[in-house]
């Protein structure tokens, strides 16, 4: 799974509107992140992991792969 995927399955049915708010990034930014199209800076990632309730690495990192 893409860190997108993971970002959006980790938003679920809470608008981006309400996130990007509570984080203090904007709309387009998360946007881009659920697109792929950019990857959050380390201090949004720690932001999006604390809103999300779980860790930086489950979030941002395949922890997958390293169970095969």
């Amino acid at each position: 799974m893409t860190i997108a995927e993971r970002l959006v399955q980790a938003r679920g049915n809470i608008p981006r509107d309400i996130v990007a708010s509570a984080v203090g990034i904007s709309l387009s930014a998360i946007s881009m992140y659920e697109n792929g199209q950019r990857v959050p800076r380390d201090e949004i990632k720690v932001k999006l992991a604390d809103y999300y309730h779980t860790t930086v690495q489950a979030l941002f990192f395949d922890t997958d792969s390293h169970d095969k």
